[in-house]
């Protein structure tokens, strides 16, 4: 099967964060299982989900990790020209919720295996495909510690980057803040204690560190996503919810940012009490330790120079677990979680030459030193 008919069975799967993805697992398993590859299937707590592992190549350390996620962001409230989950091709772009974020890296792995297969590999290439990456990176974490004991000599993370390498990321932390007071007739406010209050203190605090941040150039970003509380404009809201998140480029504002939180929750009024929790941890990805990865993809023909990269990805996971990593994949991330998300078919050649390229590394041999 080419990539692009591999792209038109993957994006078949409505794989929404919110759904199951085995349908999708179990397809790309009978894939492999079809060209003499075994995949491990590692299911979530639930059982709704897995991630998958499969080799091809000698059962050895070293070798490469091909990752990707399987799940993709909703579409509703979106207005799509065609349905978002069959591949629509339309003047050279490939048209499918998840068709660039990120079903067109793992396609073209896909696509790959059996000339891979056909070659004596000295090097293992280990395809990864995880789950609920668009929720907080919750499938990785289990992946990535069952390929530790693998011991890769690199990883490479397949988000769009339109074949650049991506050597950098800020981390990505999502918090929630759970305020409980007692609902009131309004008519009297001095008998209830309003939750909304002191969450909106909380926000106005994010805001200001935000904007304080900007004007000294940090880059790191603060965003509140949602705020849910009350129930009438005549009672006295006696809950109140904030969904934030923030991502710092390294430690020092990462502590600014706990700090300006502590402070915004101290104090509480009488009869508030609040919950806070942080609710997702996405590890950044930093320069140090990389250079065999970088080498190596610039070797297979990834693009340069470097890139920078505004989103989190599960590279930092491989990186904080001792396999260095750098982010690598066809297709460009404005044209993600979008209406009318696509992915340029140009983009998927590319691809398929880079893991030509995969299976010559593979052939030739273990890495220097």
């Amino acid at each position: 099967m080419t990539t692009t008919e591999i792209l038109r069975r993957l994006v078949g799967f409505d794989t929404t964060s919110h759904r199951s993805n085995l349908g999708l697992i179990h397809w790309v398993a009978d894939f492999l299982a079809g060209h003499g590859v075994h995949a491990q299937l590692l299911p979530s707590e639930d059982g709704r989900k897995a991630n998958l592992l499969a080799r091809i190549g000698p059962d050895a350390a070293g070798g490469m990790v091909l990752s990707g996620h399987s799940d993709v962001v909703p579409v509703a409230g979106q207005a799509w020209r065609s349905d978002p989950f069959v591949l629509a091709e339309r003047e050279g772009r490939l048209y499918g919720r998840g068709a660039v974020d990120m079903k067109g890296f793992i396609a073209a792995c896909l696509s790959a295996v059996p000339a891979w297969q056909r070659q004596p590999l000295r090097r293992p290439i280990r395809l990864a495909v995880s789950y609920d990456e668009e929720v907080g990176c919750l499938g990785a974490p289990k992946l990535v510690e069952q390929l530790k004991a693998c011991a890769p000599a690199l990883a490479i993370i397949g988000e769009p980057t339109q074949m650049r390498i991506g050597v950098r990321h800020r981390g990505f932390f999502g918090h929630r803040a759970l305020f409980t007071g007692l609902a009131a007739h309004s008519s009297d406010p001095s008998l209830g204690a309003c939750a909304v209050e002191p969450a909106a203190h909380l926000v106005t605090r994010l805001v200001d560190l935000r904007r304080r941040f900007a004007g000294e150039g940090n880059p790191a970003t603060l965003n509140v996503g949602r705020i849910d509380g009350g129930s009438a404009i005549n009672i006295v809201p006696g809950r109140c919810e904030v969904l934030w998140e923030c991502r710092p480029p390294d430690e020092a504002t990462a502590r600014l940012v706990r700090e300006a939180v502590r402070e915004a929750l101290a104090g509480l009024p009488a009869g508030v009490t609040v919950e806070a929790q942080q609710v997702a941890a996405v590890p950044p990805l930093s320069t140090h330790g990389n250079e065999a990865a970088v080498a190596a993809a610039r070797a297979l023909g990834a693009l340069w120079p470097e890139a920078d990269l505004p989103f989190g990805t599960e590279a930092g996971f491989f990186q904080q677990a001792g396999i260095p990593a750098v982010v690598c994949g066809p297709g460009a991330i404005a044209q993600a979680h979008q209406p009318d998300e696509w992915i340029a078919s140009d983009q998927l050649v590319a691809a398929d030459r880079f893991m030509r390229a995969v299976g010559d590394w593979a052939r030739a041999g273990p890495l220097a030193g």
